[in-house]
């Protein structure tokens, strides 16, 4: 049975850890310190873990050991969130030193974290038997009032059930070492573009990164098999974004994916914007390839959603059950 942690409360503590990499650069170092600040001015207690501005791993906080050991310390604690402080490249490495079995022993607990966090929100659901949120990291709590993912995640914490996407996008980031603080450069208007869309679905959604997903399939972190075919009656919605592929690369992960069997019992595809996006190489778009790869699914997609590494980026509950539909141009969430 899928456990959802309590719903969180203003004055809750809040774990950070650095399961990936920790913030010792621009704009994340100086993003983190702001973030830290403007959610204690919410009433968060923060406890703060040892790696979260270190970088003393093979492109990491830490040892896996230790990044590991610094996330299962939270998870024991009396905290009611463990929120990563960045995503990063090597986060799989720590999955040998992750407890999933103690985990799924003790009060569930909530994880939030994008991108290379997929490697925890992602095993935390499908081993653990955990509702986790694949949102935004701490840093992004820098910008107050809270906007677009933060505000919706903290929505989503609380207990909100309805989210939408939101009207325009950043392509090209102000940010830099010199102006760590540069706010959203919101230039591109958001078009989702249907594919065989008639009607909404309603199942639990399940994804994240998928160039984590595919490191993860065929491993033994991956329980995908067993845990669809456990949840079968409520059948999936999958929601999927990249940051390193490009169009071919991208192709072969939902080639693998399908081919290992993840996507039995699918009602539809929430496919976002590419980190790579508008890139086509010798003909190959995302949006081709995906259409061919998933075309005899015979199921809706939703291409180019808010779920991108080109912000801002809806939070999804990965296992919880929701219904998806596409109203007016844009995606329409609600969870049951």
């Amino acid at each position: 049975m899928i456990k959802e942690p309590k719903l969180l409360k203003n004055n809750d503590k809040i774990s950070l850890v650095a399961p990936s990499f920790g913030c010792t650069i621009e704009p994340y170092k100086t993003e983190l310190d702001i973030a830290i600040t403007n959610l204690k001015s919410e009433g968060y207690q923060l406890l703060l873990g040892e790696n979260i501005y270190k970088n003393e791993g093979v492109l990491s906080s830490n040892t896996p050991k230790k990044r590991a050991k610094e996330f299962m310390d939270a998870y024991k604690s009396d905290s009611s969130l463990i929120l990563s402080v960045g995503g990063g490249e090597l986060m799989n490495e720590i999955l040998p030193f992750i407890d999933f079995k103690k985990i799924k022993e003790l009060p569930p607990k909530w994880f939030m974290g994008f991108s290379d966090n997929t490697n925890l929100t992602f095993t935390l659901t499908t081993l653990a038997n955990i509702v986790t949120i694949y949102g935004p990291c701490a840093p992004s709590f820098a910008y107050f009032p809270f906007k677009y993912e933060t505000k919706d995640a903290l929505k989503m914490l609380k207990g909100e059930k309805h989210f939408k996407g939101y009207k325009k996008w950043q392509l090209n980031s102000l940010k830099d070492e010199t102006n760590p603080l540069a706010k959203l450069n919101l230039t591109e208007k958001k078009i989702i573009k249907p594919y065989k869309y008639k009607e909404a679905k309603e199942g639990m959604l399940l994804g994240g990164c998928i160039d984590c997903l595919v490191n993860i399939c065929g491993s033994k972190y991956d329980n995908v098999k067993a845990f669809i075919k456990e949840n079968k009656k409520d059948g999936f919605i999958w929601y999927l974004e990249s940051c390193d592929l490009n169009p071919i690369s991208f192709r072969r992960a939902l080639f693998l994916l399908k081919e290992a069997g993840w996507f039995k019992y699918v009602k539809m595809f929430l496919i976002g914007r590419a980190f790579h996006y508008n890139e086509v190489i010798m003909g190959e778009s995302f949006i081709k390839g995906a259409k061919d790869i998933l075309k005899s699914f015979n199921v809706p997609i939703l291409f180019d959603i808010d779920l991108s590494h080109l912000p801002p980026s809806l939070p999804f509950k990965n296992g919880a059950k929701a219904k998806v539909s596409y109203i007016n141009n844009n995606i329409d969430i609600f969870y049951l």
